[in-house]
């Protein structure tokens, strides 16, 4: 009987322990990108439709934000220069006719939408990148809808026609100086979490050679082959527009999604993929990733591996798998194809278990750091469940940005918590930074206990937040129960996402109508 009653004891203190590993396994990473991409071309996702109204602009967008930050997501990669236009006022290119319903035409006057978009991303604790097209020109070859004001209508010679739309031409020193140009003026009037190019260098295979010939003849001096001459012309716009970066705002990041394939096994037996893409990154499209990578010329890499597990042309674990061995000490933020699912015959896509299958993956392969959904549209709409999915469960804690300390930024301030009050059936404290030029964001830890808890399990981080100019937050809880004790603590995290030393500890407990301060030992 004694034995049996040890056995049992054991047995259930076994079964605890099991329980215990699982839901420590289950919990979400601290640190991680969640983001999503919001095509503008087209107008794909936002806005849905070409409208000049501010209001209509800022409602749209915010909705948006609140449905993803509400499920976990941290950051939001918005194009904002389609096709040699922009989303937002500009001297080197016209307003975009995804934005105004006709290229060139103003939207309302006195109003940004840009700014708007980064303060409701800001306000939502969301990193704004902004992604470019950096030779994407046009959609099609109708110039004469272009306007007054399109580069290929102040330079025609910088014009190439190819597969039915338009094209900078990646030859030219001139367009390499100007798209650096594009990037200077917004850095210069935004403050900007990252620049984002996508996969667009020389375009996709078209059924036609590329018409750059004379080009090579001209510019292409010493160098073997037509297409290590086109790798060099991406790679010195690539290293332009990085020292630019780092001369000018060295706190934004700079990172590149590349298709998902840089080359197959078959071709280049040393650094291919076990893969048989019929296009590749470095042979069809020119771009030498791996040499951004090695030059440091990158700060992350968001490769679109946009194939289920077990797809065997092109397999999603192979991939991911390939470029965590080959980022040379850069994050990979897995590009995950959200459009897919539910909306593909693979019968893969056609279950729910493929992105959670692929973000357990992606979690399990140091230097994977996070993941960018294609495309804010599909993710919204919810297929299969997944929205449902990312909220109640793979990004139900909060999450902070991977760290980028390479960077090489000042030291994040260490911010005071004063002494909380309560108004309005509301617990409100304020947080003093005293240098919040060297932070960008406030961590906001809630502990319910008499002590501060664990600091390295997200489920006690309660919320995360912009740092204003002036270096005061305003900080509201309606969420405590009374009779019960709560501890807050504070930090801050700089431009490359470095965490500060923990601010000065609250404990409050909620009496009746009555905050009681407790005082820390």
């Amino acid at each position: 009987m004694l034995f049996q009653s040890l056995r049992a004891i054991l047995l259930f203190s076994f079964s605890l322990s099991l329980i215990s590993v699982t839901t420590a396994q289950d919990i979400p990473p601290k640190r991680e990108l969640r983001g999503v991409w919001v095509a503008t071309v087209s107008n794909i996702d936002f806005p849905a439709n070409p409208v000049r109204s501010a209001e209509v602009l800022r409602s749209e967008w915010a909705e948006k934000l609140d449905q993803l930050a509400g499920a976990g997501f941290n950051a939001v990669f918005v194009q904002v220069r389609p096709a040699a236009d922009a989303f937002y006022p500009s001297g080197l290119a016209p307003w975009s006719q995804y934005l105004t319903g006709k290229q060139g035409r103003e939207i309302e006057e006195d109003f940004d939408p840009m700014k708007m978009m980064i303060d409701e991303a800001r306000q939502r604790g969301l990193a704004f990148h902004a992604w470019l097209n950096p030779y994407r020109a046009s959609m099609d070859t109708l110039l004469d809808l272009l306007s007054e004001q399109h580069p290929l209508k102040q330079h025609p010679e910088w014009m190439v026609k190819y597969g039915g739309r338009l094209y900078l031409n990646p030859a030219l020193p001139e367009v390499r100086n100007y798209v650096t140009e594009v990037v200077l003026e917004l850095l210069m009037k935004y403050q900007l979490d990252g620049i984002h190019f996508d996969d667009y260098f020389y375009p996709y295979p078209a059924g036609e050679p590329f018409p750059d010939a004379a080009d090579f003849i001209k510019y292409g001096y010493g160098y073997p082959t037509i297409d290590a001459w086109r790798r060099s012309n991406v790679d010195k716009l690539i290293s332009q527009v990085s020292g630019m970066i780092r001369a000018i705002s060295p706190e934004v990041q700079f990172g590149v999604s590349p298709f998902g394939v840089y080359r197959n096994k078959a071709v280049d037996p040393l650094l291919g993929s076990d893969t048989r893409a019929a296009v590749t990154t470095y042979d069809d499209l020119h771009a030498d990733v791996l040499h951004w990578l090695q030059m440091g010329w990158v700060d992350y890499i968001a490769p679109q591996l946009y194939w289920n597990i077990g797809y065997e042309p092109a397999d999603y674990k192979v991939l991911v798998e390939w470029w965590q061995s080959h980022r040379r000490g850069r994050p990979v933020f897995a590009g995950m194809a959200a459009y897919k699912v539910g909306n593909n015959p693979e019968p893969a896509w056609r279950s729910p278990k493929e992105i959670p299958s692929q973000i357990r993956l992606n979690r399990s392969l140091p230097g994977v750091e996070g993941c960018i959904f294609y495309n804010a549209k599909s993710v919204l709409s919810n297929p299969l469940g997944m929205l449902d999915s990312l909220r109640n469960n793979y990004f139900r804690t909060r999450a902070l940005p991977p760290e980028m300390p390479w960077m090489g930024l000042a030291e994040p301030p260490i911010p005071k918590l004063e002494k909380p009050k309560w108004k309005k059936d509301t617990l409100h404290f304020k947080v003093k930074i005293a240098d919040p030029e060297n932070a960008s964001q406030l961590v906001v830890y809630r502990f319910e206990d008499r002590l501060p808890g664990d600091y390295n399990n997200p489920e006690n981080i309660h919320m995360v937040m912009s740092i204003p100019a002036d270096g005061i937050c305003d900080i509201k809880d309606t969420g405590i129960e009374a009779g019960k004790y709560y501890t807050y603590s504070v930090s801050t995290l700089n431009r490359e996402n470095r965490e500060s030393i923990l601010s000065n500890a609250q404990t409050v407990m909620l009496k009746g109508k009555r905050l009681k301060v407790i005082k820390q030992p």
